[in-house]
């Protein structure tokens, strides 16, 4: 898959290149204790897909230029704070393989940390007055928050429609890809229609990609860094799970929300429950509603101009979908 990432990546190969040195810049400070555990954060960074999504964006309409690395770098910043405050909020111990930062410096450091990054991203955009990426990123986290509180709610009660899982994918996945497009694009043009555009085709994006890690929740080809069947153990109720309860007897209904909520971590019990949605059809509905979006996004990203970075963009949403992992 890398090779795929690397070819998407051409057209802003470069800026991608001199962005790891400036994301790294960003990131220093005076403490050691804190230096040290940027470093270890920068070396275990995944695939760089929301940088890419910045970049791309920015091609799409113009020049790549600095204010378009201090989009990416906000960005990035932002949602790394998200993931260190994430990992303690789930009292997680891995990320991407390795240990999390909570789990090597504990929750305190780690929630302190996620809170340095945050700050970093925000004095970046001030220093510069960068005020209109500033409020794309802003916007974006107070969706993420709401996202992510909306679904701890939801998974206490078991009582999500379709409705409700799509307006916690929007805040909780899709606005940060959203942001990405947006604040690239913005970085380049004065255009709001065209910002618009490019945060219209990042929310259609998102949802996709939401959705295919619902699938992976269910057995297809591996995982996320995580083992099958993790949502139902953590009763977070996926596009799979909510159309096959849509469509069950109240007897079956209650039979599968007694488990999720009182057998989540019994491995038979939670095979019982991936059965059940692939027997009810779930997972062959999830994927139709995920072409769905990819289609809506296509559709968006071709009022955009036609260029490499465009055709990059097109090639992300289709690997967003297509990957296995």
């Amino acid at each position: 898959m890398s090779k795929i990432v690397d070819e998407i990546k051409k057209p802003v190969a470069t800026h991608m290149e001199v962005f790891e040195t400036k994301f790294k810049d960003a990131m220093k400070s005076s403490v050691p204790l804190l230096d040290m555990i940027t470093n270890y954060i920068i070396k275990r960074k995944g695939k760089q897909i929301r940088p890419m999504f910045v970049f791309l964006s920015a091609q799409t309409f113009g020049e790549v230029n600095d204010m378009t690395h201090r989009a990416a770098a906000l960005i990035e910043l932002l949602h790394t704070a998200s993931l260190v405050h994430d990992d303690v909020v789930d009292d997680s111990n891995e990320r991407r393989g390795f240990f999390s930062v909570n789990a090597l410096w504990k929750n305190k450091i780690a929630v302190l940390v996620g809170d340095f990054l945050l700050t970093k991203g925000l004095s970046l955009s001030l220093q510069h007055n960068d005020f209109h990426l500033l409020k794309i990123a802003n916007d974006a986290v107070s969706e993420m928050s709401e996202g992510e509180l909306l679904q701890i709610e939801k998974a206490r009660r078991l009582d999500i429609s379709e409705d409700i899982y799509f307006n916690i994918i929007t805040k909780k996945t899709a606005s940060l890809i959203a942001a990405c497009c947006a604040a690239g694009t913005a970085s380049v043009t004065t255009n709001e229609e065209m910002v618009a555009l490019s945060k219209e085709f990042g929310i259609l994006t998102g949802m996709a990609f939401q959705i295919k890690d619902d699938l992976f929740d269910f057995g297809e080809d591996g995982g996320i860094g995580k083992p099958t069947g993790i949502d139902i153990k953590e009763k977070k109720m996926t596009l799979p799970l909510i159309y096959a309860l849509n469509n069950s007897t109240t007897a079956e209904k209650r039979k599968i929300i007694n488990i999720i909520k009182h057998h989540n971590e019994e491995s038979r019990e939670v095979k019982k429950v991936i059965d059940f949605v692939i027997a009810k059809g779930g997972i062959e509905y999830a994927n139709k509603v995920m072409n769905e979006y990819k289609d809506k996004a296509l559709a968006a990203l071709h009022k955009m101009p036609q260029n490499d970075a465009r055709n990059s963009l097109e090639r992300l949403l289709t690997y967003s979908i297509e990957r296995k992992k």
